[in-house]
């Protein structure tokens, strides 16, 4: 990674505001899987072993700008607390002089500033509202690599107005990114699932300069296999994007490979009855929800001569256990490869924490949007604001 690191700061006697990605599920008040608070415990506990005084700031799900009780990061600290073994001060603020008197007060332990969609000016990247942020520190920390994508206050505004270094998950992101897209291990396979060949297309056509395999599976097999002339029952299609499909595999011939069997149902549901029929034999009224067993050895033989993997995407519709054998199937694999492998997305991601498989992935991704937008040459906003290493 070219940007300015952490470890690149001297810390000592510093106020630090950290951007990190606390957006966790929450169930009664307690957070359901926190692997994204365990991911930033490095960063944190390098910035407290150099004597800074630190400030956590996160958004958690979508509230319209205004205080929400459903959104408040309680649950969150108190995971915190547990996982970091230090204290953790949550606030009911993200700024004003709470902030600092908090920052004075706290020895040994963190701030934790309540959630940052609570203010309006937080997705608009609101100058007056960065600037409030800021005002309290003197270097800031980007670790969010969940929300660098997003052009947002917390994210840009306030690197804007302070030195500004990634995080050590940040750094972690964007150096295997890098690795899969400049420097890959021959041979690399992609795989990619997901609904819509719409969302995914410059990613497709990015993963087709650099992949000697690309790997298409989820419910967008379904456009190119009905842009190769065949029927696909009542399957989920982009007419629109049939065309585009076309020349798709036109450029990319044999390398990329589409399903050879699917499983169908006439309803998407847990219970409905389904078959596993050949491509060629979607019968009228049926749809595909997920990729069938030949299919699956058909991807495994691929993925088990890879020397470098990138899997977005499920194959199959995987919250129902009936189409969740595709995607199942393509996590063992990737694991039993031995290759370099980058996992995104929150259904690919699901599949191999289900499984227990985690520690045989050499990376998985905590941000499936981001690692798209940036596997697909987009610029990151949060990224893109951080300084060079070396630039003053």
């Amino acid at each position: 990674m070219d940007k300015r690191s952490v470890r690149d700061l001297e810390l000592r006697g510093k106020k630090v505001l950290v951007r990190v990605d606390f957006n966790v599920p929450v169930r009664d008040g307690e957070v359901t899987d926190d692997t994204r608070i365990r991911r930033a415990l490095p960063t944190i506990r390098h910035l407290l072993d150099q004597g800074a005084r630190v400030a956590l700031v996160s958004h958690l799900g979508r509230p319209k700008g205004e205080p929400d009780p459903r959104y408040s990061m309680d649950p969150v600290a108190r995971r915190l607390e547990e996982l970091l073994g230090e204290p953790v001060r949550k606030l009911d603020v993200a700024v004003g002089p709470e902030v600092e008197r908090a920052l004075e007060e706290t020895e040994g332990g963190v701030v934790l500033l309540e959630n940052s969609r609570f203010y309006p000016g937080e997705t608009k990247n609101d100058p007056e509202f960065a600037a409030a942020l800021a005002a309290p520190f003197d270097l800031y920390v980007n670790d969010a690599f969940g929300a660098a994508h997003r052009a947002h206050a917390t994210t840009v505004g306030v690197a804007e107005r302070l030195p500004a270094a990634a995080g050590f998950l940040l750094e972690e992101e964007l150096d295997y990114l890098d690795g899969v897209l400049r420097s890959p291990e021959r041979p690399f396979v992609a795989i990619l699932g997901g609904a819509k060949v719409s969302d995914k297309l410059g990613v497709i056509e990015r993963l087709l300069e650099v992949a000697d395999r690309l790997l298409v599976g989820g419910a967008m097999c379904f456009t190119f296999l009905k842009a190769k002339g065949l029927g696909v029952g009542d399957s989920l299609v982009e007419d629109d994007y049939l065309g585009e499909a076309r020349r798709l595999m036109e450029e990319a011939a044999d390398r990329l490979v589409l399903p050879v069997d699917v499983v169908v149902a006439e309803r998407m549901e847990e219970g409905a009855e389904t078959r596993t029929v050949g491509v060629e034999e979607i019968p009228a009224g049926w749809m595909g929800l997920d990729i069938g067993p030949r299919t699956v050895e058909l991807f495994r033989r691929h993925i088990l001569e890879a020397r470098t993997i990138f899997w977005n995407g499920p194959m199959g519709v995987f919250e129902i256990d009936a189409f969740a054998r595709g995607t199942e199937g393509v996590a063992r694999s990737v694991a039993e490869s031995g290759a370099t492998s980058v996992v995104g997305g929150g259904d690919s991601v699901a599949a191999v924490r289900k499984l227990g498989l985690e520690d045989r992935m050499s990376h998985i991704s905590t941000g499936g949007g981001a690692s798209l937008e940036y596997v697909e040459g987009r610029e990151l906003p949060g990224v893109a604001v951080l300084p060079e290493r070396g630039e003053v």
